[in-house]
């Protein structure tokens, strides 16, 4: 994770999201389809982390389908040590959040919503290429 300011305003809606919620040790954000855009982490394979994101998503999505569900925005995904919460943002692109085994989920679910909002406002046709 970056210790210098950065000019990117995607990474720095996600340097703020690690700043706000104890325990989140890593953010991710790809497009809908599994390709990396930027990230906050460290010690991840970001190509793998984004395509795995995107396919847990999905799944998550069909999962609910089949129960009658509809409008699936976030998978949640805990082990032993950590938490990994994967998040629609609109119909083109994800969030990741990696968490450790701390995560505090009450405040991540008070503040994803600006955050999902914030970053969904970057995201134009220049943003993604």
């Amino acid at each position: 994770m970056p210790d210098t300011p950065t000019t990117d305003p995607l990474l720095k809606v996600l340097t703020a999201l690690r700043d706000q919620v104890v325990g989140v040790r890593g953010t991710v954000v790809a497009t809908a389809d599994g390709l990396a855009v930027t990230a906050d982490a460290d010690g991840t394979h970001l190509e793998s982390l984004a395509a795995l994101s995107a396919a847990t998503l999905s799944l998550g999505r069909r999962t609910a389908q089949e129960a009658g569900g509809r409008g699936v925005r976030e998978v949640t995904t805990r082990w032993a040590m950590g938490y990994v919460v994967v998040l629609a943002i609109g119909d083109r692109a994800l969030l990741t959040v990696l968490g450790d085994a701390g995560l505090d989920l009450a405040t991540l679910q008070r503040v994803i919503p600006a955050t999902i909002e914030q970053l969904a406002s970057l995201f134009t046709a220049d943003t993604l290429g």
